[in-house]
């Protein structure tokens, strides 16, 4: 994400169905970074354990039911086959008892699988949904550090990790309770049997130990991996169009190339991990089945233990190895997960640098009236962007700022909606610091349109009412006009139902200002700030742009970063800005006249402005404003609109 824009958020909807989905249930994760993983998720597992309950008690009827289905088959072999003659049982009533406990196992099976995945996709989706709204609440310099797609990664697979073992280790829990109920009736039956059974057992824990010590970090490893991986796809497809005009095809397959590799080297020794583990846990229990069939056929032999009993003993010891048969999967289900859940809690312990202040108020009414007050900022660095900069901007009045790349410019207008704080100084508006005010309050006042806008995979209505989602259709028509956007949309296929691409990338360059004019157009703030948001628009729009502008700027506070000669007509100050200060201001004449670095600045600005003109020229005879394929939203389905 560009430093100083506006995290999207969610796109808003008609959809009754959207409108009707719940938030996430928990508060949040424990913010309490010593506990483990597990431990710090329990208000979330809090949240869903009327669910946990019913799901565990059908698991326990499972449980009863398969370790009884054994048992009363032995019985029903020792009283109804093997007895003899005079003292044999009927049959058919064991028949009966044993269809009446599959029955019920079959029952409480089915419901204890559902509730169980119904816990874990509920899970899924409050983890997910808490961490997306975490994200929406970080500041902008996060995600100048952070790469988007490790951000993508965190929040698709690795939650999918930790929902993975929520969904299969109650099940494998079970596979352990019916393990120690089974060895319960094994005991009944013959206890040195029992014991034989367990000799193994002691190797198995040993060598998950081990197996658990060597999966943690390479399972934290290989989902680092799948994250550069998302962050190198996520980079190729937005940066398509560079790759191809750089002729960086083979280079870029080159680093994903290497990529994949690291991923394949980091999985190979996870596979490696398992195939040497995996193995002995499995057979070091067959080697017990071994010795338990010779001990076990001694004791027939000797009369100790009935045939239907051995039967019994036989079935409670497949009983017996299938939990070790497990434990090799929910040791990978677990690691995996750890790593996964402490990749997504990094992010949940993010705290904004940019949040409201304890006793922060809202400003109900906002006249306009901006403030800089000895303004010192830096993006983290020894080299400052702003160095002692002051200015006062009375309500109405229209100022732009002109400089050199690198002078400040757009740094202004990143921190008067406080996407950033000031390091010394203060930014005021309407004699109130903006960090005093709420951030939702501020920027309710405060309409940002920045050079490169961002747009979402929805219809140009939707993208035009984003920030006012219940503007009627003539409002956003209207906006549309005063944006000069309203020619252009008519002209396609569906208008202004027509679902944009990606980011709108669909649009040409100036069709998507236009549209992010007239987003913010509609929002109506008082303070409007355009960040050089006509500079992808030819001359001739552009002046029909400033003409609908001149209108909505009459009585409305406007600040203009300015790479355009032409746009210098709309301010009634200029401000010019040298190396973070301000060198000069006053009007257009006075500067031209009186300042010679105000000259140099509008020579260098002219110079950038036949360059890009000539760029424009050159982009309408390759691709023409609007012959391009539009989407027909009506053969689109629900969950792609949205």
């Amino acid at each position: 994400m560009r430093a100083g824009q506006a995290e999207p958020g969610p796109l808003a909807t008609t959809n009754p169905d959207e409108r009707r989905r719940p938030p996430p249930r928990a508060p949040g994760i424990d913010p309490d970074q010593s506990k483990g993983w597990i431990k710090r998720a329990f208000p979330l597992l809090k949240a869903h354990r009327g669910v946990f309950m019913a799901a565990f008690a059908a698991s326990l009827v499972t449980v009863v039911a398969m370790v009884l289905f054994p048992l009363w088959l032995g019985t029903a072999i020792d009283e109804a086959l093997a007895a003899p003659s005079g003292q044999r049982d009927s049959l058919a009533r064991f028949v009966w008892i044993l269809v009446a406990i599959t029955v019920v196992g079959v029952v409480a099976a089915y419901f204890s699988r559902y509730l169980t995945l119904r816990m874990a996709y509920s899970l899924e989706f409050d983890l997910r949904t808490l961490l997306y709204r975490h994200l929406s609440t970080l500041s902008a310099s996060f995600f100048d550090r952070v790469r988007t797609g490790e951000l993508v990664s965190r929040a698709n697979s690795d939650v999918r990790a930790v929902q993975m073992l929520l969904a299969f280790g109650p099940m494998l829990i079970v596979q352990f309770g019916m393990f120690f109920l089974a060895l319960y009736f094994m005991l009944t039956i013959d206890v040195g049997l029992t014991l034989v059974a367990l000799l193994s057992l002691p190797a198995v824990f040993v060598i998950g130990l081990t197996m658990r010590k060597h999966m943690f970090p390479v399972s934290w490893l290989v989902q680092s991996r799948l994250a550069e991986i998302a962050t190198i796809v996520d980079e190729n497809v937005s940066g398509a169009q560079v790759v191809r005009v750089f002729g960086a095809e083979r280079r870029q397959i080159g680093v994903l190339a290497r990529a994949a590799q690291r991923l394949r080297w980091a999985s190979m020794r996870l596979v490696r991990i398992r195939a040497t583990f995996g193995p002995l846990m499995q057979n070091v229990v067959r080697v017990g089945e071994a010795a338990v069939l010779l001990y076990g056929g001694f004791r027939v032999l000797d009369g100790a233990i009935g045939p239907g009993d051995i039967i019994v003993f036989l079935t409670y010891l497949v009983m017996l190895q299938a939990p070790f048969a497990m434990l090799g999967l929910l040791m990978m289900l677990a690691q995996r997960a750890a790593a996964s859940a402490h990749r997504i809690y990094e992010v949940l312990d993010e705290r904004p640098e940019i949040a409201d202040r304890p006793g922060a108020f809202d400003l109900p009414v906002c006249r306009g009236e901006v403030e800089l007050r000895d303004v010192r900022f830096s993006f983290g660095s020894d080299q400052r962007v702003l160095d002692g900069v002051t200015l006062r901007v009375p309500a109405g009045h229209t100022v732009a700022f002109v400089g050199a790349t690198g002078s400040g410019k757009t740094t202004i207008a990143q921190l008067i909606p406080r996407f950033y704080d000031v390091d010394r100084g203060a930014v005021l508006l309407d004699g109130h610091d903006v960090r005093d005010l709420t951030l939702r309050s501020l920027r309710q006042h405060v309409g940002v349109c920045f050079e490169e806008p961002f747009l979402f995979s929805a219809s140009i209505r939707d993208n035009i009412a984003y920030g006012t989602p219940g503007a009627s259709d003539d409002d956003v028509v209207a906006a549309a006009k005063v944006a000069g956007a309203h020619e252009f949309i008519t002209q396609l296929a569906f208008g202004y139902t027509t679902v944009v691409g990606e980011r709108g990338y669909t649009l040409s360059g100036g069709q998507r200002q236009r549209i992010a004019i007239a987003r913010t157009v509609l929002v109506n703030p008082p303070i409007l700030i355009l960040d050089d948001a006509t500079s992808a628009i030819d001359v001739q729009t552009e002046q029909r742009i400033h003409d609908g502008l001149r209108q909505l700027m009459h009585g409305r506070t406007t600040l203009i970063v300015a790479h355009r000669l032409s746009t210098l007509s709309l301010a009634d100050r200029v401000v010019l800005l040298e190396g973070g200060r301000i060198a000069a201001t006053g009007t257009h004449q006075e500067l031209l006249t009186t300042e010679p670095r105000y000259a140099a600045a509008l020579a260098h600005v002219t110079d950038e402005e036949r360059i890009r003109a000539a760029q424009l020229e050159r982009e309408r005879t390759v691709t023409p404003d609007v012959e391009w394929r539009p989407i027909d939203p009506d053969h689109l389905d629900e969950e792609e609109m949205l």
